[in-house]
């Protein structure tokens, strides 16, 4: 506990907050970290008040306002008859008065205003509240003290295991027998307190009775089954817990968008998701309010993820609509869903169905029965369809109208008419079947199509009616020769993934000569944000034979790719990012635009010379050992080195200078915007150059690197000039060398 509550203590000593709002899922942990600190400290103030479970109180905040004023008067009943009189005698307390306040389970903005009033506070006061809320901003926005947020960890897995042995087996190391059982429980809990003490009491073991200890075994392993069933089964205790922060979301759409999230988008791509529900439930603001309240996550890949037990209690909330499938608005168990299309029966109330068939084919002691196209048309409310290695038979007519399409391993050659409605937002057919994709008029609201890993696919025509298409996904499609001109027209396309397109963008072969085409082989529109052409066999001439012209800053990806220079016919002045990873045969980089935010070069082996700005050429060589370095009569140890230009012939007079310095990180700091600046000062005339590189290698840890320049500063170093050279670096470097 002294290591989790290590940030409140400093609190504690830190006159610059008068509040701390300690933030997290429910069940986490706070309401204990909070009674902690608030039982080891009360007696270092003149008065205490712990006001637990606030967003239950059924009767209203005045009741609470009556005990906390009785808490900070030293026990004396004081009588209010309305918030506003409350909050007055409250300010005037907390005016005069070093106190020590808890208020526990704050979820409105309104709360804290009329228990607390929005005057100062006395100077050594402290509030600390708990908060499902992660932007505390809302809460404090009428407020005038100033507030630190803390947001707790769940418990790592060894203390997972060793809360959950405490309350199961009365002891800090799970029982001979039940360590891997113990372990699976403690992994599904995602370390939340609550759930481990829940369930660890629920299984409890006793050690005095052996036949009972065997039994219970059966029942560990019973449990799990039934926790990893993906129905939604979850001990009605934590239920309660967590399904308060779902009933306390503030819209009808936030709770749509949880749990269509819960039951089919968890570790799908956020901006896609945002894409897909937008119009539907305004995803864009609603993932917003999800996070704020500690419901979902964005990992670092911009995937969206869900506690596993916030994710089973949205699926039981659904599962609570009926025991019957067909009546729940949401099916994504595949055994129930395998049922539900083999029976044909249809849904009127069914939005979101997700079936992979090849886990059920695993479950199966026989052949799995055919599927039928009739039994979605038979879904009127039908929405969201996911299905993945699924086999169809009948025709395409008459189905529902879909937002989100998506066929894995889809079997089909082309897409039927009738598959593609006009109120598809989304397309994802990857890993599928098709030879050609055409598409039909009418889809006038789809933004997002990707045909991920369609091999077979050879042509993609009429693009040109799908004036909303945002984000177009092709990657390893190695068979796809032909992308129709009209790509160039799509007035809303940003993200374009050409990835292993390697037949694409090739010129026609003759026998004695190779045609070059005098127009682009592909034309790309002026909204391009993203343009992703990794792995393309790009080596003829060093030239891309693709036009665009971005009217914003983009982001260009070149890796595993064969040639030796940058294409000398591609537009690079607006780049922000430019990828050129694993570049075996790339010999130099040049004319790097002043745009770019970063230059991706790992495994350019063959790599000569990267950065030529503003005359200076540059590059940067890692891993370096400084003993090896090339050793010069002028170098320095510390950031700065002084020398005298040297008798020299008339003949042979200074052109320029090498500059180089070795350098690593002192550890103390990960700092993503590091930097080098170099300057060069001719003290004898007045003359100064700076260099600021546009691009900075960062060091691994306990890694040295070489920075090597060539400043080309022509005849103006005479013998006996003194000259300084310095290098400012934004982490202390520890050793340094120049030449």
């Amino acid at each position: 506990m002294e290591a989790r509550v290590e940030v409140i203590n400093l609190w504690l000593k830190n006159e610059q907050y008068n509040a701390i709002a300690i933030c997290g899922m429910g069940g986490s942990g706070k309401t204990t970290v909070a009674q902690y600190i608030y039982n080891l400290n009360k007696k270092d103030f003149e008065s205490s008040s712990f006001i637990p479970e606030i967003g239950k109180q059924a009767d209203g905040l005045l009741v609470v306002q009556k005990q906390l004023l009785k808490d900070v008067s030293g026990g004396k009943r004081i009588r209010i008859s309305n918030t506003y009189e409350g909050t007055h005698k409250m300010e005037l307390v907390l005016q005069m008065k070093r106190v020590l306040i808890v208020l526990d389970d704050i979820d409105k903005n309104e709360q804290l205003s009329i228990l607390l009033g929005t005057k100062a506070l006395h100077t050594k006061s402290k509030i600390l509240i708990t908060t499902r809320l992660l932007d505390i901003t809302p809460l404090f926005g009428s407020i005038s003290w100033r507030c630190q947020v803390h947001k707790i960890k769940l418990l790592d897995d060894l203390e997972s295991l060793e809360l959950l042995s405490w309350y199961a087996f009365r002891t800090k190391t799970p029982m001979k027998g039940f360590k891997e059982l113990a372990k699976q429980l403690a992994q599904y809990c995602g370390g939340n307190p609550l759930a481990l003490k829940v369930l660890g009491s629920s299984l409890f073991v006793s050690d005095e009775d052996p036949w009972r200890r065997d039994t219970m075994k059966d029942i560990w392993r019973s449990r799990m089954n039934s926790l990893n069933s993906s129905k939604g089964d979850l001990d009605c205790n934590i239920q309660s817990v967590l399904r308060r922060s779902f009933d306390s979301l503030p819209l009808r759409s936030h709770k749509e968008l949880f749990l269509h999230i819960a039951c089919f988008f968890v570790g799908e791509d956020n901006f896609v998701i945002k894409l897909i529900m937008e119009d539907e439930l305004y995803a864009k603001s609603g993932i917003l309010t999800l996070i704020d309240r500690c419901l979902l996550t964005v990992s670092a890949d911009r995937k969206l993820m869900m506690h596993q037990l916030l994710q089973d209690m949205g699926r039981s909330i659904v599962c609570e609509e009926s025991k019957d499938p067909t009546k729940r608005s949401r099916v994504w168990n595949d055994t129930e869903s395998y049922h539900v299309l083999r029976k044909g029966y249809g849904s009127d109330t069914i939005e979101g169905l997700a079936l992979d068939m090849r886990k059920v084919e695993q479950g199966m002691r026989s052949k799995a029965l055919e599927l039928k196209t009739s039994s979605l048309a038979n879904m009127d409310k039908l929405k969201l369809l996911q299905l993945k290695n699924v086999k169809l038979t009948g025709c395409y007519e008459n189905f529902p109208e879909f937002i989100w399409l998506c066929w894995h391993g889809c079997p089909l050659q082309i897409m039927p008419p009738g598959l593609l409605m006009s109120s598809l937002v989304a397309i994802d057919m990857s890993d599928g079947h098709l030879e050609k994709f055409e598409a039909p008029t009418g889809l006038n609201s789809l933004k997002y199509l990707s045909l991920k890993g369609c091999d077979k696919l050879v042509s993609i025509c009429n693009l040109y009616r799908l004036p909303k298409l945002d984000t177009l996904i092709l990657w390893n499609c190695s068979s796809l020769t032909h992308l129709c001109k009209s790509t160039g027209d799509l007035e809303y396309l940003e993200f374009l993934d050409l990835t292993g397109c390697t037949k694409l963008l090739k010129y026609v072969k003759q026998p004695e000569t190779m045609m070059v085409p005098q127009k682009p082989l592909l034309s790309l529109p002026r909204s391009l944000m993203l343009l992703d052409l990794t792995n393309c066999e790009l080596d003829h001439n060093n030239d891309v034979y693709v036009a665009f012209h971005a009217r914003s800053l983009f982001d260009l990806c070149l890796a595993v790719n064969p040639f030796e220079y940058l294409p000398s016919n591609t537009n690079l002045k607006m780049l922000r990012i430019l990828n050129l990873y694993s570049y075996p045969n790339l010999k130099s980089i040049s004319c790097i635009p002043s745009t770019l935010l970063e230059l991706h070069i790992d495994w350019c082996m063959s790599l000569e010379r990267v950065l030529y700005e503003y005359g200076i050429m540059s590059t940067y060589l890692q891993d370096i050992d400084y003993r090896s370095m090339m050793t010069s009569e002028y170098t320095s140890s510390s950031l700065f080195l002084f020398f005298c230009v040297p008798f020299h012939h008339e003949k042979n007079r200074i052109q320029g200078l090498n500059v180089s310095c070795l350098y690593r990180l002192s550890g103390s700091k990960d700092n993503d915007e590091l930097g080098l600046l170099a300057k060069i000062s001719n003290r004898s005339k007045g003359l100064t150059w700076v260099y600021n590189p546009l691009v900075y290698c960062k060091p691994k840890v306990d890694e040295d690197v070489v920075w090597l320049s060539y400043w080309p500063i022509g005849n103006i170093l005479d013998a006996g000039d003194a000259v300084t050279v310095g290098i400012y670096a934004d982490e202390a470097a520890i050793r340094m060398d120049r030449q």
